[in-house]
C-alpha cells in the first residue's frame, strides 16, 4: 500500500508540474497574423518589410504565422480579413498602412481579446480621431530623418548634378521623406562642399502607389531633363521608375535611384551577374524592426497596448543600409557622422515643409 500510495503521490505531482508548465507556456503559443495592403508580399517595399519582420519573430519563437491578402482596400475588405485571422486563432494581428486606421478603430473593439499592430498610423473613427485602443499599438516612423540621411549620403556621392523626388500619394509619410531629403541636400551643400541642385518642377507625386507605367514615364522626363538622381517614395510607381533607371544603365548612362523603407539594392541590378544596381542607397525605417519588436513584446507580457510609438534615429528605426556598395567608403563615414549628430540632437530636421528651391 505503501508504495501504490507512493506512486499515486508522485503521477499527481506530475500531472500538476505538467499544467502549470502547459499554462506558464501559453502566452507563447499565440498565433501571429498581417493582413496586406494594396500590393504583393514580395512588393519590395512595405508589405514585404512588415511581413519579413512577422516571420523572423515566428521562427525564433517557433510560432504560427500566416497572411491575407485582402481582394481591395476598402474598409470592409480589410475587417473581413481580420476576422477571418481572429477566427482562426490568430489573436495578434499586425497591419500596415494608413489605409487600416478605420478598420483596426471597429477591430479592437469588436476583438477585444485579440492585439492590433497598426504600422504608420492610429486606429481613428469616422470623424478622424484617433482612439488607440488598449489592445492596440500604433507606430510611426521619423521619414524625414532618413530622407534627410539619404538626401546627405546621395550629395556626397554626387558631389555635384541634379535630383528630383517622385512620390506616390501625398500622405504624411511620403512628404516627410520628401522634405527630408530636401533637407539633407541643403545640408549637404551648406557644410559639406556639395553643388547639387533641385527644382521644384522635378519634386512630384504621382497620386498613387500603383502605376508602374506611370512611374516609369515620370523618370524617362526627369533624366531626359538632365537629373542625375530620384528619390523614390511610391511602391510601384517607385519601380517603374527603377526599371526605366534599369534600362538606361545598362545602355551606359549613368543614372540613380535612391530607394525607400527597406534597402533595394537588389531591386536595381542591371547586369546579368548582379553585381551592378542602379540604387545609389535607400532611405530607410524600420517596418521589419518594429513588427518583430512588438511581437516579441507580447510574447515577453510586455505588449505596449494603448500607446502610439516613434522609431526614429534615437532608437535606430530609420537611416540607411549599414551596406552601400554605390557609395564611397568616405561618403559612408561622413553620413555616419551626421547620422550620429542627428541621434544627438545637434541636427533637427523640420518634419514640415519649407521653401528650399532656389
Amino acid at each position: 500500500m505503501t508504495l501504490r500510495r507512493t506512486l499515486m503521490t508522485l503521477l499527481i505531482v506530475l500531472v500538476s508540474l505538467s499544467t502549470l508548465v502547459a499554462c506558464s507556456g501559453s502566452s507563447a503559443n499565440f498565433k501571429v497574423g498581417m493582413v496586406t495592403d494594396a500590393g504583393t508580399i514580395d512588393d519590395k517595399s512595405f508589405n514585404q518589410g512588415t511581413w519579413e519582420g512577422v516571420v523572423q519573430a515566428a521562427t525564433e519563437l517557433k510560432i504560427e504565422n500566416k497572411y491575407l491578402k485582402p481582394t481591395g482596400t476598402t474598409e470592409a475588405d480589410y475587417l473581413r480579413e481580420i476576422g477571418n485571422l481572429y477566427d482562426a486563432g490568430f489573436k495578434l494581428v499586425v497591419c500596415p498602412g494608413f489605409k487600416f486606421s478605420s478598420a483596426i478603430f471597429k477591430a479592437q473593439t469588436q476583438y477585444k481579446d485579440a492585439k492590433f499592430v497598426l504600422i504608420d498610423s492610429q486606429p481613428a473613427d469616422a470623424d478622424g480621431n484617433a482612439v488607440v485602443g488598449t489592445n492596440t499599438v500604433a507606430i510611426f516612423f521619423a521619414e524625414h530623418q532618413s530622407g534627410f540621411v539619404a538626401g546627405v549620403a546621395a550629395a556626397l556621392q554626387l558631389k555635384e548634378g541634379e535630383v528630383g523626388f517622385i512620390g506616390g500619394m501625398e500622405i504624411p509619410p511620403v512628404q516627410k521623406f520628401n522634405w527630408g531629403f530636401q533637407q539633407g541636400i541643403k545640408y549637404a551643400n551648406d557644410n559639406l562642399d556639395t553643388k547639387i541642385t533641385m527644382k521644384a518642377e522635378n519634386f512630384v507625386y504621382q497620386g498613387t502607389f500603383s502605376e508602374v507605367a506611370a512611374g516609369q514615364q515620370l523618370a524617362a522626363t526627369m533624366f531626359d531633363k538632365g537629373v542625375d538622381a530620384i528619390f523614390c517614395a511610391a511602391g510601384g510607381v517607385g519601380v517603374g521608375a527603377i526599371n526605366e533607371a534599369k534600362t538606361r544603365a545598362a545602355a551606359g548612362e549613368k543614372v540613380w535611384i535612391v530607394g525607400v523603407d527597406v534597402d533595394q539594392f537588389a531591386d536595381g541590378y542591371y547586369d546579368d551577374a548582379k553585381t551592378k544596381s542602379v540604387i545609389l542607397t535607400s532611405a530607410m525605417k524600420g517596418i521589419k524592426k518594429a513588427a518583430y519588436d512588438m511581437i516579441m513584446a507580447e510574447k515577453n507580457g510586455k505588449f505596449p497596448g494603448g500607446q502610439t510609438l516613434t522609431f526614429d534615429a534615437t532608437n535606430d528605426g530609420v537611416g540607411i543600409p549599414a551596406t552601400n556598395p554605390n557609395l564611397e567608403k568616405a561618403v559612408t563615414d561622413k553620413v555616419a557622422d551626421v547620422f550620429a549628430k542627428l541621434k544627438a540632437g545637434t541636427i533637427v530636421v523640420a518634419a514640415v515643409q519649407g521653401d528650399l528651391f532656389k
